[in-house]
């Protein structure tokens, strides 16, 4: 491989990590430039700031790789579509020939970022420092235009997910827009009012932890940041944990069914799904709410959806944040007119019918994009340039 070159990652990027402001710099306000502290601001692309700083002390440009580097989402990633601030949980990474060439350094940093991730330091979670990201062993194409070519078949396979992404969250703001007007702005007093409780059947695994896997199976575990997507859909390709067929059958008190919804109880509380595809388990931090006594599970979750703040106002813990879940059963629900719920069903049935459409597409696509990642980075296959 003539044509192709060993080095480091510091030999083709220029990588900048993060430095937190101190805190009396920072507000929610608007004033001075958009903070990033870490992946809970990540979107599917671009993340989407809540803190701002008149004091940055670290910068990231336009279509910079955003790159966590602390924490149990060390390794997720995000395209910087401004200028921000970066706090320490992130690292800037850009290409030293511009951004024509950085979709070259993403797929040079997905196809080196397991190796990446074993040399992360942290017995609980992994941390990786500027050194481990400069000294990052890859092989590269000297060729230029090799580089760009490269990136312009998987850019091209990037795009098009994002689009279908950007699909899903268009069609879970309908929905949302259709429940705040026939449940809010045309609400009755006279509807009925119960508490959760009485309306939900709870699938509650957490206390002893399964035996996990680190490989692949068949039963995955889901866990509050495959819930953190911008549709109501769980992202499985953030899952990390999985169980035996075994252990799926005999440890679990509770089993999901479609249209089940989820929510997070410890940490990132508040965090809401739906079980779209029947697939996985809850174990620890989330729990699972059946929808019954004729209540829409589409209603239940775009209630929980509507009440986030106000679960999440029912945080009890000290060390990290935590909810009782007999607090969350106590929440007082509106129940609407069945003929009501009948027709928003109909409705919502047929977006997320699309949703699930468009998330098959992203996974054939995403398939495709992992098996020509090795073979075009490592040089088995060769792109026209």
């Amino acid at each position: 491989m003539s044509e192709w070159n060993s080095g480091k990652l510091k030999d083709i990027a220029l990588i900048e990590m993060g430095q937190s402001p101190s805190g009396d710099t920072c507000n929610q306000d608007g004033i001075g430039i958009p903070l990033l502290n870490g992946p809970t601001e990540f979107g599917i692309k671009h993340p989407k700031a809540i803190q701002y700083t008149i004091d940055p002390k670290k910068k990231c440009q336009i279509n910079d790789i955003l790159f966590c580097v602390r924490g149990s989402t060390t390794g997720r990633m995000n395209w910087s579509d401004q200028p921000y601030a970066i706090g320490r949980g992130i690292a800037s990474l850009r290409h030293k020939k511009g951004d024509d060439y950085r979709f070259f350094l993403k797929a040079l940093v997905d196809y080196n970022l397991n190796n990446m991730l074993l040399s992360a330091t942290g017995s609980t979670f992994p941390n990786i420092s500027k050194a481990q990201l400069e000294d990052l062993e890859i092989i590269f194409p000297i060729n230029l235009p090799e580089q760009k070519a490269i990136a312009s078949v998987l850019s091209s396979l990037d795009n098009k997910i994002d689009l279908l992404h950007r699909q899903n969250k268009t069609l879970e703001a309908m929905a949302e827009t259709l429940f705040r007007q026939r449940f809010v702005e045309e609400s009755s007093a006279g509807w009925e009012k119960d508490i959760l409780k009485n309306r939900v059947f709870v699938i509650d695994n957490r206390g002893k932890t399964p035996p996990y896997l680190d490989q692949l199976t068949d039963y995955p575990i889901i866990e509050v940041n495959a819930l953190t997507n911008e549709s109501r859909l769980v992202d499985y390709a953030l899952i990390r944990k999985y169980v035996t067929q075994e252990t799926y059958i005999n440890w679990f008190r509770g089993y999901l069914q479609k249209n089940d919804v989820l929510v997070s109880t410890v940490g990132s509380i508040g965090e809401i799904a739906m079980v779209l595809l029947e697939k996985g388990n809850v174990a620890q931090n989330v729990v699972a709410l059946r929808a019954i006594n004729d209540l829409s599970p589409f209603y239940l979750y775009e209630f929980l959806k509507y009440k986030k703040d106000e679960i999440k106002e029912l945080d009890i813990g000290s060390v990290q944040p935590s909810i009782k879940v007999p607090h969350l059963l106590s929440m007082e629900i509106l129940i609407p007119p069945r003929i009501l719920l009948n027709q928003f069903d109909s409705q919502i049935s047929n977006l997320t019918d699309k949703m699930i459409l468009n998330y098959s597409q992203t996974q054939t696509l995403e398939k495709l994009r992992n098996t020509l990642l090795p073979k075009l980075m490592s040089g088995e296959v060769r792109v026209t340039y």
